[in-house]
């Protein structure tokens, strides 16, 4: 791919050619080779065909990480459909809109998966072609059809402001130049073995784990959905040397009961956390040259990302540079804007909503607060919309929670803001322990207070055992705006009803 924009089938059959019996992919239960996966992506192309699918027509996915989604999703692209990853934990009603918003005219999906009766869920619902996989092998010819690299591969739907998802439209030279061009960053090599904890029906997933081992030819192994538990055993017996995630993943993994006995090999990998984090990636998982990153879906999703010959003390502080050809800019307003090849072409059906995305001036305006060093690396802050005010000072989350993390005994902290009369808004954290360590909630206000400005200890702080009762998405973040109204209930603080007592630890 050096110096020239190509096309998902070009890159697949290179690497069928060029090492056939290499590794591709491994599951828990099985493995298959480039050729193994060229091959299928063939027959679902050839399947998709004799279904009556063409060019540029929306195939959507609705399943787990497996053999089944990647052959789909490479099977569409040498077909010229344009794949639309459907999130496994949306409800009925999330799944009827991304399915008529992106106008799909087939379904490709698990009858059952985690417990869930898909099958009962899409029975009114399925556009015309619906096909439940596991009843079904899909057999076909299809050598590949007439696509550039500036044609539609992927619609990204992804959460933000509005009451639904928006749809990302990526391209070819979108997703596969932002594989090759972190996987460069992070040193992939074709020898490594990258561990996969992220969805593919996230950009994550998908660029930055399957299309990143596939543009530089090294193996990717996942399971079905993330699991700590089940990620460092498979980590352990595949001797995998790259993992990537965001914070929450790293903080599960290394605090898991298991991870003590587990032999890794883990030499680097990228990482879209906090110093504390990454520190303890480093020091206490052994990935040594893990790299930052940052990103969102709209670009990709990677925008920068550290060099793993970077020095050490730069990852661990997350400060990262553009990726060639990227270019960024820090508004008035402390928000980061992107320009670049790997920009979005906007959002599908939805004109008004990518106006919003837009500067005048052609920008992509993130939401995210950064800061731009004068050497050009990027440092973010946190979530603009995140962001809440305590008698009139600005409180990003994410300072807060670098400090709780700093304690010796807290695995996870999560901070946001609720109500308070007298200050308009006052920290609320909730924070998770690691294994066999103990704290009370009032040592760590108190280890707040001597780290921090008064304004940004939290009033409230509450122990918990985990957030996926509370909220968790697929891909492993703490959803705020399901934490904030949790708070609320639990608190009784206003516009949360009456669950739960109030009061300050």
């Amino acid at each position: 791919m050096d110096g020239q924009a190509v096309i998902l089938g070009e890159v697949l059959a290179r690497q069928a050619g060029e090492r056939p019996g290499g590794e591709a992919l491994v599951t828990r239960a099985s493995r298959f080779s480039y050729a193994q996966i060229f091959e299928r992506a063939q027959s679902a192309a050839g399947a998709m065909h004799a279904l009556g699918l063409r060019k540029g027509d929306h195939v959507a996915i609705l399943m787990g990480n497996d053999e089944h989604w990647l052959s789909l999703f490479y099977g569409a692209a040498l077909l010229g459909a344009v794949t639309v990853p459907v999130n496994t934990r949306f409800k009925r009603n999330e799944i009827d809109f991304c399915l008529r918003k992106s106008d799909c005219k087939a379904l490709f999906y698990a009858g059952r998966f985690l417990g869930i009766d898909f099958e009962a869920m899409l029975e009114d619902i399925k556009p015309p072609i619906a096909i439940d996989v596991s009843m079904r092998t899909l057999q076909g010819e299809f050598r590949g059809a007439d696509v550039s690299p500036e044609d539609p591969l992927l619609i990204q739907f992804t959460s933000g402001t509005t009451a639904y998802p928006k749809g990302a439209l990526l391209t070819h030279e979108n997703m596969l130049r932002d594989a090759l061009e972190a996987g460069r960053r992070i040193g992939v090599r074709r020898e490594d073995r990258y561990f996969n904890c992220r969805p593919f029906f996230h950009a994550a997933g998908s660029t930055l784990s399957a299309l990143m081992a596939l543009v530089h030819g090294c193996t990717l192994v996942t399971l079905p959905t993330f699991d700590a538990g089940g990620a460092l055993e498979l980590m352990e017996r595949e001797g995998c040397t790259l993992l990537s995630g965001n914070d929450t993943l790293f903080q599960m993994l290394m605090g898991h009961a298991d991870f003590p006995r587990r032999r890794l090999c883990l030499r680097g990998g990228w990482s879209a956390a906090g110093p504390q984090t990454m520190r303890r990636i480093i020091d206490v998982l052994g990935a040594r040259e893990i790299c930052a990153a940052y990103g969102l879906s709209e670009a990709s999703p990677n925008v920068v990302m550290s060099d793993w010959r970077d020095p050490e003390a730069l990852r661990v502080e997350g400060l990262a540079a553009p990726l060639p050809g990227v270019d960024l800019r820090i508004s008035e307003e402390g928000e980061i804007q992107v320009r670049g090849w790997n920009v979005m072409r906007g959002y599908y059906n939805d004109p008004e909503q990518t106006a919003k995305a837009f500067t005048a001036d052609g920008w992509l305006r993130t939401g995210d607060l950064g800061e731009l060093t004068p050497e050009g690396r990027l440092r973010m802050v946190g979530r603009l919309k995140d962001v809440f005010r305590v008698g009139g000072e600005n409180v990003a989350p994410a300072e807060v929670e670098e400090v709780l993390l700093a304690h010796p005994a807290v695995q996870t902290a999560q901070v946001i803001g609720v109500p308070d009369e007298r200050l308009g808004e006052v920290p609320c954290a909730y924070v998770t322990l690691k294994a066999n360590a103990s704290a009370a909630e009032k040592e760590l206000v108190e280890w707040c207070k001597a780290r921090c400005a008064s304004f940004k200890v939290p009033r409230y702080l509450r122990i918990v055992e985990d957030f996926e009762a509370i909220g968790m998405t697929a891909s492993g973040k703490v959803q705020k705006a399901r934490l904030r109204e949790h708070a609320l209930k639990e608190l009784a603080l206003p516009g949360g009803g009456a669950a739960g007592s109030a009061g300050a630890t």
